[in-house]
């Protein structure tokens, strides 16, 4: 299928599919309002199709990428959900580096989560991407299917899932000590959660789109926060003002970079919301705040 842009949508259907995304409507709702936009060649149906991930458009690293060695690896979990498993992706030299906990939207792990741990890898990190889905079989290989079995998940347990896999990672005798978070959507908003329960355990994050702590909470963050936001997204970037005032008189050292015309989603390179260009400087920004906080 060919590859098609944001701007080749009109924005209130982007909107739509954003809310379909992230369960506030059904499949049907979202046809039944997408059925207005549909024009002569393209159903309601094709636009959905069209708008869906593609993850074959994720490869940007092979995974026998000869740069890099990966392996599945399950976790103890006792607090959560009994464990977790993920996928862990490495230099091919033995160096002692910095390690990245990579957390996905709330699909599961999918393709493109997997190649961002890969990026990191060729990056010089360590990377670990785990599966908030595993107490429920793991990513079923269907977005859909996905986001049905993401909402059979307790929200608590699986936030337990996500700190045992960082404490295992922050650990290994092949990490420095060092460990750093980034998350897109779900995962961007999981990261936020994790800065505050780890506090000086985690030593960077940058959440890509993720849904803000209170004031209160955002109070207890000691780990520097490199946050990115789409300026189109109208259900999270409006959050970043009081996260930063936040953050400010928490004294933690952070940035926040709102991309003109990029909407929620632009550093998922399998969907047409994909921003080739915020997607490079925002991942560019991501490897310069690891780099500066995880190799000191």
């Amino acid at each position: 299928m060919e590859r098609k842009k944001a701007s080749d949508f009109p924005q209130e259907l982007l909107n739509l599919f954003d809310l379909y995304v992230h369960g506030g409507m059904s499949r049907r709702e979202f046809l039944n309002g997408a059925q207005r936009f549909a024009v002569a060649g393209a159903s309601a149906a094709s636009l959905f199709e069209m708008l869906r991930p593609n993850y074959a458009w994720a490869i940007q690293i092979a995974p026998n990428d000869a740069r890099i060695r990966t392996e599945t690896v399950v976790v103890p979990s006792p607090k959560g959900n009994g464990s977790i498993s993920g996928y862990l992706a490495l230099p091919a030299n033995d160096d002692k580096l910095p390690a990245v906990l990579v957390i996905h939207e709330n699909r599961g792990l999918n393709p493109y989560i997997e190649d961002v741990a890969r990026r990191l890898a060729v990056a010089n990190f360590i990377a670990f991407a785990p599966d908030g889905l595993t107490s429920v079989g793991g990513y079923p290989g269907d977005d859909e299917k996905g986001l049905a079995l993401f909402q059979k998940v307790d929200q608590g347990k699986m936030k337990e899932d996500f700190l045992a896999a960082a404490a295992w990672l922050k650990s290994r005798p092949d990490c420095t000590g060092k460990l750093g978070a980034i998350g897109f959507c779900f995962g961007g908003g999981m990261v936020n959660a994790l800065a505050v329960e780890m506090g000086a355990d985690l030593s960077a994050a940058v959440p890509f789109y993720g849904l803000q702590p209170s004031a209160a909470d955002a109070g207890r963050i000691k780990a520097p926060i490199n946050a990115q936001y789409g300026e189109l997204d109208s259900r999270i970037t409006p959050g970043w003002p009081a996260f930063d005032a936040a953050l400010t008189k928490a004294g933690v050292p952070h940035e926040g970079h709102i991309y003109k015309g990029a909407n929620h989603g632009f550093h998922n390179d399998t969907t047409p919301r994909y921003d080739e260009a915020a997607a490079k400087e925002a991942w560019g920004r991501a490897l310069d705040w690891f780099n500066k906080y995880l190799r000191g």
